[in-house]
């Protein structure tokens, strides 16, 4: 079993309130995580501005060749975490053991991080527009085309709240220590072992270690103190938590995606030709990203689309996390997959909507103590159903038969929108379109970023204001 202290500045704490993670199967101790107050998080953050002085002294390039090499070490090296050597395998499989994620899922995550660390030159340029970023670092520059520009930075270090459920949202914030910001993290309370990883990997590429917190503790003390206590922070939740910080520029909220698929008038008929498309982007990473599609529009066909997902989608089983085969992750809290699917059941009898995987066995599949739910789709014959553009945490969702001309008028928020359609007339509208985040124009699954683009928000924007500032001469 190993032991992960708290970290403050870099350096390990160890507390007298500890908490225990376990298999989430067998129930066999995995981790002993050093849990904090929300006392000790208000008195650390008198150090930020220690922590970004620390690494102002290296410079941005030397930030970027650090951090390259730490998303190396991250990949493939045996790190020192906590109080144990960690392998990659032995990553994965912790991982794995206390996420109820398959280690396929796992693996590939560890994938996804590395690439942005390993590519985080390319992808701050991209999001900073081409901008020098000496002219960040040092407050204030000159543009290729002459002008003095100056940027503030909004805060010495970011706190972020993170989840459990998808490894894969840590590259939202991977590159912060390279723009010379310190990190303030919760750490998931069964998903610790991604930051824990970074933190090993980024000072043994000779980061410096008090640029970092680690705050394993309760959720709401926890999450409550590092927001109130940072300049700028990032949390991920559900509706309630949007709803709780909309408005704050303080806060930038990651939630649900509510991400859609919207067939055009001129591609539906053609539907089959992107079957595989859908499937792939309700499926992929065992539904549980924000970026899986949770609805698909379409001006007709709809049953038949909804009937070939079921084809494709409801045969598929709850199989091991060690299969290579699983696609599906485990839901370990108690009686939250039977919770969720009481709700899927009664959206289910709603006029209009018809569960069409109803007809390839139980949903529902308890292996006590944890339980799975496999994959569902629902038709929805009007954009009038009430759960048209409903989310769950596993692979589900709706079919809707929708007019073209309504559909930008009905799917609300969608982080990522696919729209499959050569209508230019259309496209534009899409275009200016308010409700999506991130639009693809053509057959691309929704659960496919370009890290060459902001996934949610601009990091650059949030963490720096753009000033103005004349020298005199």
């Amino acid at each position: 079993m190993i032991e992960l202290p708290a970290i403050r500045w870099g350096e390990p704490y160890e507390s007298l309130d500890v908490a225990q993670i376990n298999h989430f199967y067998t129930g066999e101790p995995v981790a002993r995580m050093h849990t904090v107050g929300s006392g000790i998080i208000r008195r650390d953050a008198r150090g930020a501005q220690a922590a970004r002085r620390a690494l102002q002294r290296l410079s941005p390039a030397e930030l970027i060749e650090r951090c390259k090499k730490a998303g190396e070490l991250f990949e493939s090296g045996t790190l020192t975490v906590g109080d144990c050597q960690q392998s990659p395998d032995d990553f994965i499989a912790q991982q794995s053991a206390t996420t109820g994620m398959p280690v396929s899922m796992c693996r590939a995550n560890v994938t996804k991080n590395a690439f942005v660390l390993k590519n985080i030159d390319t992808i701050l340029d991209a999001l900073t527009r081409g901008l020098d970023l000496n002219i960040l670092a040092r407050g204030y520059g000159e543009e290729s085309r002459g002008v003095t520009v100056s940027y503030a930075a909004q805060c010495d270090a970011l706190g972020a709240v993170l989840p459990s459920n998808s490894p894969g949202v840590h590259t939202l914030w991977l590159p912060v220590i390279a723009l010379q910001m310190g990190l303030v993290l919760k750490p998931g309370s069964s998903e610790p072992w991604t930051p824990y990883r970074v933190f090993a990997a980024m000072t043994e590429a000779g980061l410096p270690r008090e640029a970092w917190c680690l705050y394993p503790g309760d959720g709401a003390e926890i999450g409550g103190a590092i927001l109130a206590s940072c300049r700028r922070s990032m949390i991920f939740g559900g509706p309630q938590t949007i709803e709780q910080y909309s408005g704050n520029p303080k806060v930038q909220v990651h939630g649900p995606g509510y991400s859609k698929i919207l067939l055009g008038d001129d591609s539906v008929d053609d539907w089959e030709k992107h079957l595989d498309l859908m499937a792939d982007s309700v499926l992929k990473n065992g539904g549980r990203s924000c970026i899986n599609a949770s609805s698909i529009y379409a001006p007709r066909h709809t049953k038949e689309i909804a009937a070939a997902l079921a084809e494709r989608l409801g045969p598929v089983e709850a199989l091991p996390p060690e299969d290579e085969k699983a696609q599906l992750a485990a839901f370990t809290i108690p009686g939250a997959a039977k919770a969720i699917w009481g709700a899927l059941e009664s959206d289910a009898e709603a006029s209009g909507v018809t569960d069409m995987t109803a007809s390839y066995g139980d949903r529902l599949v308890e292996r006590d103590p944890v339980a799975y739910l496999r994959p569902v789709v629902l038709h929805h014959a009007s954009a009038e159903s009430e759960s048209r553009n409903k989310e769950y945490m596993f692979p589900m969702v709706n079919v809707v038969e929708c007019p073209q001309e309504k559909m930008l008028s009905v799917i609300g928020p969608t982080l990522v929108g696919t729209a499959i359609t050569e209508d230019e007339s259309w496209r534009q509208d899409l275009l200016d379109s308010r409700d999506i985040d991130r639009l693809n124009l053509g057959p691309i699954p929704t659960p496919q970023l370009d890290w060459l683009q902001p996934h949610e928000g601009n990091l650059i924007e949030f963490l720096y204001r753009s000033r103005a500032v004349q020298l005199a001469t």
